[in-house]
């Protein structure tokens, strides 16, 4: 297992500067985020990209994956992460999502990353049905896998507490309708303790799927908020020895986006403690 880190909670710093600090606190990889003011694919020139290439390799960071979740550069005013959604009601805005999907996936190509992360179909519009929502979102994904698979960059999916997959169950019935091979789970383990799954056990159902992992901490609230790992109530004990009995050697990504305030702090007391909880 490998540790990074995710530059969603470096907002307020260039990305040239977010992993210098990170290269320093330890960790050996980042994950990038495909957004602003990082790598917001739509409009990055070449030169962007390989000043992105330079700041990794000058501080020795490998890509652990890149977040094309949040979509802050759209500015939607209902929530600035998951909209537009896979299931928006209206097929042009939904479009949004479709395309900067592919422009993460190829920018993933370009940059050497493994595999991107996207967001699990969005909230359900009123009136909607579960089926409905998996319909939609399966048939907009579904030319996006034949891309991602072009691409030779895998397309993992997020459950999410409130959208449209929160669980691995649900997860594994929007697998049961798309067969690519360029398809995975990215497991959020502080999502899993949200939703009430035990995530040692989901980790283990899941296991054939399971791409990359989010790490961060959840109050015993469940209530769905990220804090440093020891802040909150996971019991990380039990969901390690489940990564450890699946063989995962992939990476372990700790994602704290809360932390804009104090990035450095709560990326350095992460590293000490999962460390620790990985030896």
């Amino acid at each position: 297992m490998k540790l990074a880190f995710s530059t969603n909670a470096y907002l307020r710093f260039p990305f040239a500067e977010a992993v210098t600090r990170l290269a320093k606190i330890g960790y050996a990889g980042v994950e990038i985020m495909a957004d602003v003011p990082h790598a917001w694919p739509a409009y990055l020139l070449p030169g962007q990209k390989q000043a992105i290439r330079n700041a990794l390799r000058e501080n020795n960071l490998a890509i652990s994956n890149i977040n094309a979740f949040m979509m802050h550069a759209v500015d939607d005013p209902r929530q600035k992460y998951w909209h537009p959604s896979w299931i928006e009601p209206d097929p042009h805005y939904r479009r949004i999502r479709v395309e900067h999907t592919r422009k993460a996936l190829t920018l993933a190509k370009e940059l050497g990353a493994r595999c991107i992360t996207t967001e699990p179909g969005g909230p359900l519009a009123p009136g909607q049905s579960f089926s409905e929502g998996l319909e939609i979102f399966a048939r907009e994904l579904a030319p996006v896998l034949d891309h991602a698979e072009r691409e030779g960059v895998m397309l993992l999916v997020e459950p999410e507490p409130g959208l449209l997959l929160e669980t691995v169950d649900q997860y594994l019935e929007l697998r049961k309708l798309l067969r690519s091979s360029a398809m995975g789970l990215n497991f959020d383990i502080g999502h899993s303790y949200c939703v009430s799954e035990d995530p040692a056990e989901a980790i283990r159902k899941a296991a054939a799927h399971i791409k990359h992992f989010h790490l961060e901490d959840i109050a015993a609230s469940r209530i769905h908020h990220h804090l440093v790992p020891g802040d909150g109530a996971i019991d990380f004990g039990p969901v390690i020895d489940s990564i450890r009995a699946i063989d995962y050697q992939g990476w372990i990504t700790v994602e704290l986006y809360p932390y804009a305030d104090n990035p450095d702090e709560a990326a350095s007391t992460a590293y000490e403690r999962v460390v620790k909880l990985l030896k």
